[in-house]
């Protein structure tokens, strides 16, 4: 079932109407804030640990970010470290965190999976945002099997085509 979507009034100079996506959300722990954008040219909110978390040195550690989602129906969740994230010696020990439609249980709380490459430990406090969310349209791919390509090769993975 798709939800529905509504229209918000923003102005960028002159006032445009913005599509929103609604999307049910649950807080663990309701003292922390909701997600939000900062800005009004924000592409994404940022998310909150839930608890105080040490990373430990060289390791990984999984933060908990106080959310459960509904997402609507063709629909997934795209985390990416916030900018300032390195300053810490973190980082997204997968690159980035995927929340598949299918992840919406009442327990399932989105974590963030992060990497400490420095050689000490590193504290996550409680309430500190960490990860910063976005949600995007899913359209499914079918593929098409070919033996060859008629393009020109480029070069190889990393070329610009020299």
């Amino acid at each position: 079932m798709k939800q529905p979507t509504q229209h918000k009034k923003v102005n960028l100079g002159r006032e445009v109407n913005i599509k929103e996506m609604l999307v049910l959300l649950k807080r663990f722990d309701t003292t922390l804030p909701m997600p939000e954008y900062k800005t009004s040219g924000a592409a994404a909110v940022d998310l909150y640990a839930r608890e105080t978390t040490t990373i430990p040195a060289k390791g990984i550690g999984y933060v908990p970010l106080n959310i459960a989602l509904q997402l609507p129906e063709g629909a997934w969740a795209l985390m990416a470290a916030r900018s300032s994230l390195h300053k810490k010696g973190l980082m997204m020990a997968n690159g980035i965190g995927v929340g598949d439609f299918d992840f919406r249980g009442d327990g399932d709380e989105y974590k963030a999976a992060l990497y400490n490459f420095t050689d000490a430990d590193v504290v996550i406090e409680r309430a500190e945002r960490i990860v910063q969310l976005l949600i995007l349209n899913r359209t499914p791919i079918k593929f098409i099997e070919k033996e060859t390509f008629p393009d020109a090769d480029r070069g190889g993975f990393g070329t610009t085509g020299n």
